[in-house]
């Protein structure tokens, strides 16, 4: 408790010898005895790829950026709260910053869900030009102002895969049953067509998978499954991202920290954000093609795509998933509305420019 006083305390009065100050370009020379240092607690594993990489990513560019102004150490799930407290530990001052996905706060903020993935919903490309051009940051920055947090966006996934399955699915009927690893609110639409979905943190799902708790598992896409070896405990990897078409990694801040901040810090901490937003979501176009190809020579992985009827139902048991959370809570209205309203405005262009141009080179170039 003490360190926290003395942290704010000190925070405070940078922040008022420095509030004015303008770096060009957000690259501090304030004297190093200035230092400011953050924890910063992960829902990944240490050095996990591409998510727990991307964390250290963020760390390494606000020190570059403030130069040296601003120190962040990184702590992996686990090391200082568990991978599912983030939220917790940051909204309580516990650490100053936090790494993770909004879905997995659900409990204590059903409206967040929106803020990491939507089934059916928006690409990567769509969902940045909501947070950064179409109010969604505004949206966002509201919802957690009340458990004293302030969120961004810090890395994109891209289009996810459906999961990994240990059989088949030839229709609607092979899903009844089954034991799913699915977070949010695609979990919950999987829940209306007869499948048992947990949400568990990402490094138990190889046991889970091996032991018999889960009978499939969504995870993220490629690059990390074949990390965490899924391809040893499942033969069947399903495209069909309906699940997470755009998956926004999550920076948070305790508001109090960073309402301590001085303006030209806050805007290094702001671009570090947005440039390591853009950098994981160019690495994960890379590698997961790699990482692809990686799984279906090498280890004989079968791809698949969902049946039809299986398709159908999931976009069915969406809607109704989301329309009863928009009934029952006026922040998820607010901001699914606004979501909406987005997604069909910036989707007029998007079927014109990127699918047509997609289908066509598919036929003509392979």
């Amino acid at each position: 408790m003490e360190r926290r006083n003395f942290l704010k305390t000190s925070l405070k009065t940078l922040g008022a010898g420095t509030a004015g100050a303008v770096a060009a370009p957000f690259v501090s020379t304030a004297s190093a005895q200035e230092t400011i240092t953050w924890n910063m607690v992960t829902s990944w594993p240490k050095n996990f790829p591409a998510l727990g990489t991307g964390a250290n990513d963020l760390a390494e560019r606000i020190e570059r950026m403030s130069g040296g102004r601003m120190r962040v150490k990184v702590h992996g799930a686990g090391e200082l709260v568990p991978a599912l407290e983030v939220f917790d530990a940051v909204s309580a001052g516990t650490a100053e910053m936090g790494h993770s996905a909004s879905y997995y706060w659900r409990g204590k903020a059903a409206a967040a869900q929106f803020f990491t993935a939507v089934p059916f919903g928006m690409t990567a490309t769509e969902t940045n030009a909501w947070l950064y051009y179409g109010g969604g940051q505004a949206l966002w920055d509201e919802l957690y102002a009340e458990h004293n947090l302030k969120p961004f966006a810090v890395g994109n996934t891209g289009t996810q895969m459906a999961g990994w399955f240990k059989k088949e699915i030839h229709s609607l009927d092979d899903m009844q049953g089954l034991k799913l690893r699915l977070p949010g609110l695609a979990g919950e639409a999987m829940n209306g067509i007869g499948v048992t979905t947990l949400t568990i943190p990402g490094s138990e799902i190889f046991t889970s998978m091996e032991t018999g708790v889960l009978d499939a598992a969504d995870w993220v896409g490629p690059y990390n499954d074949l990390a965490f070896g899924l391809h040893q405990v499942a033969d069947y990897y399903y495209t069909s991202a309906w699940n997470e078409p755009s998956a926004i990694l999550e920076g948070t801040v305790n508001l109090e920290a960073w309402n301590a901040l001085p303006d030209d810090l806050k805007a290094v901490v702001t671009e570090a954000c947005r440039a390591s937003n853009l950098a994981m979501l160019s690495e994960f176009a890379f590698r997961n093609a790699e990482a692809l190809r990686t799984l279906v020579d090498d280890h004989g992985v079968k791809l698949r795509r969902f049946p039809d009827d299986v398709m159908a139902a999931l976009h069915e048991s969406s809607g109704q998933v989301i329309q009863r959370q928009v009934e029952n809570d006026e922040a998820s209205k607010r901001i699914f509305e606004a979501y909406r309203d987005f997604q069909q405005r910036v989707s007029a262009f998007t079927g014109i420019g990127e699918l047509d141009y997609l289908k066509s080179r598919e036929a003509l170039v392979g």
